[in-house]
Formats: structure tokens, C-alpha cells, sequence
């Protein structure tokens, strides 16, 4: 009895080290066995990624040939009828020392795994292969995998054919939801159907949010951590608050797809409690006597910050009243700057007095977030700050333990004064956020890391090269998101841009020596801090004028658009009645989806306020640079080019002018030969 019992035990002991062993082994693609070692000390194990591409991992090759290759063909056996596959690096070099090296190899032109029967580290000038695997004859190579639409349950879920890309990427199309869940997420998890033991996975946008309205929308589901496409039975609609399915598809057992470019980092360490707030955003934190510890780790950009603070209001993310930490690293060292927001923009002064997203030190309050730890590794940022639960600053919020709290989070890029511009990532809902949940809290993951470049779409510069230009409309706008004003600058937005004659922030060609006409619709009321803006042409590609250092005024030269009093102090002459291109009851997070700024600008309403436009008149001359900007007086990073030049180009680049010089040479030849 005692012996069953401990095979048993042995048994189940297998069992589990085998069902750990399958869920923390990296999936690298179909194995096509290790690699058969002759000479040389080659060895590793040889994948098939796709139908193009192999993995080896731990490839090991002593580099003593000289005249060695990574080999494939066709014939029944390794030979001198075959081809070279260029290596890591993308070139045909012989083959240097390897030692437990991770590489991937692509076959030329395009060609196939089915193409070939075998892989090989061939020497060319002995013909002879130091190490080689063959192709199964039957191989299928890791390709997508389309697994059926959703099964319609309710609320309008409907799909069609959904596609396993890799095994962590799953793209919907044509997806449709009616949006009116109380709580509904893309939930995943296993057994026969839905239930309400799945977990949350983010949106195609990363957030976790309830579920927007969705209306024949394609969209790109990533999986999150370590959990694959062989970790889970089924994707849902569902409902987590009412425990119903909406609609869900099953995934096949083992199915044959490409691994994904996404890599697991290393889970953050957490303090006590832990929520993710976005895939790329955790919050963590520990209440220790009077004082709250709080960590942000967000996998963001070297120039980002994370925000995280109290909503302005109980029930929704509301930026106005708002009591938040804006966190960053500048240089080697962390801050946790402690803000207030009185408007939607970023902090000016209007009529003596800062208005918008300021500091606490300028509205009369203490700064009173004290950071503990601060580091960025692998593209991801942790900062640590404590704050006393209930601040000695009037203005802050307390941190209440024996109820909810609304709290607002947001990503965004600093700008170039070190000051938060415009928020990329931020809540659609308020979170509420229970301070001693028990038990502990944490729904954290490991970030994952994209191994391959991401390629970046912006909207095509708009350009205006007209030589008959005399007379230009600035009216105000949206900036478009990533693709609009930030990926045609390279600049953090607040939020706002110039469209000149309809473009956004446009490059515009100008004439020495021409007199140009500006008509000028940015807001004159000085009492807002959202919507004044005067318009002005200087030599500095920021802009902002009023909020500059006295030592940076002292470097910027203002060429129109200002007087300047007794004082030598810059007075804006130049702001007109407000007319603003905007989008009502639209989600901003979803101005990146537009594919050009023609379809964003289609989505957009004028409105205007009464009153004559400000004229601004001005005469590019020789003193002028090659290159100056518009802006707006008060704000940065809300213009962009402005060219002079001395005369206009006739249009042909010079390659098509010499071509065309030279068919002009031969006509006239033979014009003339023939007389």
C-alpha cells in the first residue's frame, strides 16, 4: 500500500513539473529537433518560426572553418546544391564563433520551409557539413490560424473570422458591441465555456476600461504576461458585474502558430498592493501609520511621466479640480512633483495669476510628495514617493482608508521647460480604489517587450509653395494625437494647434521681400488660459513667449506679432475672436486610428465666435532666417514652419531639370541637323 502510495505521489510530482515546465518554457516556434553535430562543436536547437524564418537557439560553432555558411536545399542530403542564408545580421559573412547564441535566419527570395529538406553549417570549399537537421516530410510550418467568429450571445457581439496571429496576438475583424455592459472586458480563461474564474486582458488600446461601442471595427487583442494562446480555452464579451457572456470563440488545443515578437520582463516588485491600470501602468502601494508609499512603473518613453492623484470628481475622470503626482526621471534623478489643475491646459500665467496644470508651489500650496527610489531599466520607469495621508496643503485631497476613492491616472511626454503636456494615455472611468483592501490586493502582470522595431504611421506633412500666397486664416484645432502634431514635430502637444488655412501646424513657403496677411482667430479673452492665443512669428521652434525664462526671452527674437512697451516688455497684438475646429462627445483616445488628417479634419466642427479676425501683416526681408515659426504667445508647441526664401523654385527637382535640359539638347539637335 505504501509503495502505490508513493508512485502516486511520484506520478503527480512528474505531472506537475511537467505542467510547469510547459508553461515557463518560452515558445520559440515548431521544433524541428536539435541540430545533428559532426565537427566542430556544432550544436543548439533549430524552430521554425514561419513559413520564411528559423530560430536556433543556443547555437554553438567553434568558428575555425574558413569557409563555413548557414546552408539549405532541396536534395535528399546536405551538398554543394543549395543556398546561403544570410545570418543575424542580414549578411553572407563565413561564420564567425559562436557560443549559446540565439539567432534568426530568414531563407532568400522568398523562399519556403517546404522548399527545403534540410538545414545545414556547411563548409563550401571541403563540401562538407559540420552540423545539419532535416525537414520533416510532412512539416507544416507555424502560419495563422483562423478559429471562427464570435458566437452572438447578446448585446450586439458579432465578428468576423478571428485570427490566432502568434501566440500571444489576436486579431478580430469587424468586431460589433452595443457598449451597454456595466462592467464588460475581453476575458480569457479555460474550460468548456465562459465563467467568471477568466481573467481581464486589455483592449486593443491597452487600457482596461469597460468596453467602448464597437461598430465593424477591426482590432488587435495582445495577450498579457506569460499567458499565451496555449494557456487559455476561450475569449469572451463578458460581463464581470452581471456574470454573463455576450459572446465567445474557443481556442483550438496547441495550435500551430508563429511565436510572438513580444518578450516577458521581469515582474516589478510590488510594495503591498498592486492594480493594473493599463498595459503599460502599474500602480502599487502600502499605508504605513499617517503616510501612503506609493510606486508607479510604467513601460514608457525616457521623456514620459506618469501622473496618478485624486479625480476632480467622485464619479468621473475629471482633469478640473484634480489633485495628482506627476512623476519622471530627469537625467539619473526621480521626481514626484505635486500639481494642481484649475483649466485644461498646461500651466500659464493669465492676468497675474497661474492658471491650468500648475504646480502646487505656484497656486500657493506645498509640495509635500517626498520620493524614496527612483529607477528605468529595460524601457520601463519606477518611481517610488510617500505623502502623507492627509497633507499639510489645504489644496490636497486626503487619502481616506475606511472608504473609496476616485483617483485619475495618465501617461504623456514632458516638454522641453520639463512641464506634463497633453496626456497619450489616460482613464475613461474614475478608479475606485479601496486603500486596505484584505486581503491583499494584485491583479500586476510582467510587462512585455516588443523585440522588433514598431513602425510608426504619422499623417503626410502638409505643405503650402505658392507663389501667389499673399493672404492666410489661423483658426485653432485638435492636434491630431501620435500621428498629427506630435509625429510630424517630434514635439509634445497641449492639446491645441495652429491649422493655417485649414492644414494642420502646415510647412508654408514665403517670399523676401513680400508682404503676407494673417487673419487671426485664436481667442481673445486673456482670462482663459485654454483658449488665448496670440499669434506670433519668432526664431525658436517652441514658441510659448510669455512663459519663457527672462534668459531665453533674451535669446528669442519675435519678427511679428508683438509691441513692445517703454519697458522693452512684449505685448501680443495680434488674437482675434476664437474659432475652433472640435469633435463633441468623441473619445480623444481615438484620434490615432485616423489613418490621414483629411479623415480626422472630417470629423471636425467649426465653431466661432462673433468679431472681426486680428490682422497680422508682415515682410519677410534679408535679415530673416531660412527658417522661422508661428506660435501661439502664451503656449508652446503650437505652430510649426515657416520658410523664406529668396525666390521660388520652378518646381522640378534638379535630377528631372538636367533630364529635361538634356531631351530639350537632343529635340533642338535634331531640329537643326534636319534644316
Amino acid at each position: 500500500m505504501r509503495s502505490v502510495l508513493m508512485t502516486r505521489l511520484l506520478l503527480f510530482s512528474i505531472f506537475l513539473l511537467k505542467r510547469n515546465y510547459v508553461i515557463s518554457t518560452e515558445y520559440k516556434g515548431k521544433s524541428l529537433g536539435t541540430l545533428n553535430s559532426y565537427h566542430h562543436q556544432v550544436g543548439g536547437e533549430v524552430f521554425a518560426v514561419n513559413e520564411y524564418t528559423l530560430l536556433i537557439s543556443d547555437f554553438t560553432f567553434d568558428g575555425s572553418a574558413n569557409d563555413a555558411f548557414f546552408w539549405a536545399g532541396a536534395s535528399s542530403r546536405p551538398g554543394p546544391q543549395g543556398f546561403i542564408l544570410a545570418n543575424e545580421y542580414g549578411r553572407t559573412d563565413v561564420l564567425k564563433r559562436y557560443l549559446g547564441k540565439e539567432l534568426k535566419l530568414t531563407l532568400p527570395d522568398n523562399k519556403k520551409l517546404t522548399d527545403i529538406n534540410w538545414f545545414a553549417i556547411y563548409d563550401l570549399s571541403k563540401n562538407i557539413a559540420f552540423g545539419d537537421v532535416y525537414i520533416p516530410e510532412d512539416f507544416e510550418p507555424p502560419v495563422k490560424q483562423i478559429i471562427g467568429d464570435f458566437t452572438t450571445k447578446s448585446h450586439g457581439v458579432s465578428s468576423g473570422p478571428i485570427e490566432i496571429l502568434d501566440s500571444k496576438t489576436i486579431k478580430i475583424p469587424m468586431f460589433s458591441y452595443n457598449g451597454a455592459g456595466k462592467d464588460t472586458y475581453f476575458v480569457v480563461g479555460n474550460g468548456p465555456q465562459p465563467s467568471a474564474k477568466g481573467r481581464k486582458i486589455p483592449d486593443e488600446s491597452g487600457y482596461l476600461d469597460n468596453l467602448r461601442t464597437y461598430l465593424n471595427e477591426t482590432i488587435i487583442l495582445e495577450l498579457v504576461g506569460d499567458t499565451t494562446v496555449f494557456d487559455i480555452d476561450w475569449l469572451s464579451v463578458y460581463d464581470i458585474q452581471t456574470k454573463e457572456n455576450f459572446g465567445w470563440v474557443l481556442i483550438p488545443d496547441e495550435p500551430n502558430v508563429p511565436p510572438s515578437l513580444q518578450k516577458v520582463a521581469d515582474k516589478v516588485e510590488n510594495i503591498m498592493h498592486c492594480v493594473q491600470l493599463h498595459k503599460k501602468l502599474q500602480l502599487s502601494w502600502q499605508i504605513f501609520g499617517p503616510q501612503i508609499t506609493i510606486r508607479l512603473a510604467g513601460q514608457i518613453d525616457e521623456d514620459n511621466y506618469m501622473a496618478f492623484g485624486f479625480s476632480g470628481s467622485e464619479e468621473a475622470p475629471q482633469m478640473l479640480g484634480a489633485d495628482i503626482a506627476i512623476t519622471y526621471i530627469d537625467g539619473f534623478r526621480g521626481q514626484a512633483m505635486d500639481y494642481n489643475i484649475t483649466e485644461k491646459s498646461p500651466c500659464v500665467k493669465v492676468l497675474g495669476q497661474y492658471k491650468g496644470v500648475c504646480r502646487d508651489t505656484l497656486v500657493g500650496g506645498l509640495d509635500d510628495n517626498q520620493v524614496h527610489t527612483a529607477s528605468r531599466e529595460n524601457g520601463i520607469n519606477i518611481i517610488t514617493y510617500r505623502r502623507n495621508l492627509q497633507s499639510y496643503d489645504v489644496g490636497d485631497k486626503e487619502f481616506k482608508t475606511n472608504t473609496l476613492n476616485s483617483m485619475i491616472w495618465a501617461i504623456g511626454r514632458m516638454n522641453h521647460q520639463k512641464e506634463p503636456s497633453i496626456h497619450d494615455y489616460f482613464p475613461r472611468s474614475v478608479l475606485k480604489l479601496d486603500l486596505d483592501p484584505k486581503p491583499p490586493i494584485d491583479t500586476c502582470y510582467p510587462f512585455t517587450v516588443n523585440t522588433e522595431p514598431l513602425k510608426k504611421d504619422v499623417w503626410e506633412q502638409s505643405r503650402i509653395i505658392d507663389s501667389s500666397l499673399r493672404m492666410m486664416t489661423a483658426t485653432l484645432g485638435p492636434s491630431g494625437g501620435k500621428n498629427g502634431f506630435q509625429g510630424l514635430t517630434g514635439l509634445p502637444s497641449p492639446g491645441l494647434a495652429w491649422f493655417i488655412n485649414g492644414y494642420l501646424i502646415p510647412e508654408i513657403w514665403l517670399k523676401r521681400g513680400i508682404t503676407y496677411v494673417v487673419h487671426i482667430y485664436g481667442g481673445n479673452n486673456p482670462h482663459s488660459s485654454q483658449y488665448y492665443h496670440p499669434f506670433i512669428i519668432t526664431d525658436e521652434p517652441n514658441g510659448g513667449y510669455d512663459g519663457m525664462t527672462d534668459v531665453a526671452q533674451k535669446h528669442t527674437r519675435i519678427l511679428a506679432g508683438v509691441q513692445y512697451t517703454l519697458r522693452r516688455q512684449a505685448r501680443p497684438t495680434s488674437a482675434g475672436p476664437l474659432c475652433l475646429r472640435e469633435r463633441k462627445g468623441f473619445d480623444r483616445r481615438l484620434d490615432d486610428n485616423f489613418l490621414s488628417f483629411k479623415e480626422f479634419n472630417k470629423s471636425l466642427d467649426m465653431r466661432c465666435e462673433q468679431g472681426d479676425p486680428a490682422v497680422l501683416e508682415f515682410k519677410p526681408n534679408s535679415s530673416w532666417p531660412d527658417i522661422v515659426y508661428y506660435h501661439s504667445f502664451v503656449q508652446s508647441n503650437m505652430g510649426w514652419k515657416l520658410h523664406i526664401v529668396d525666390k521660388f523654385s520652378t518646381g522640378r527637382n534638379s535630377a528631372a531639370q538636367v533630364q529635361f535640359n538634356w531631351l530639350l539638347g537632343i529635340l533642338f539637335y535634331f531640329i537643326f541637323t534636319q534644316m
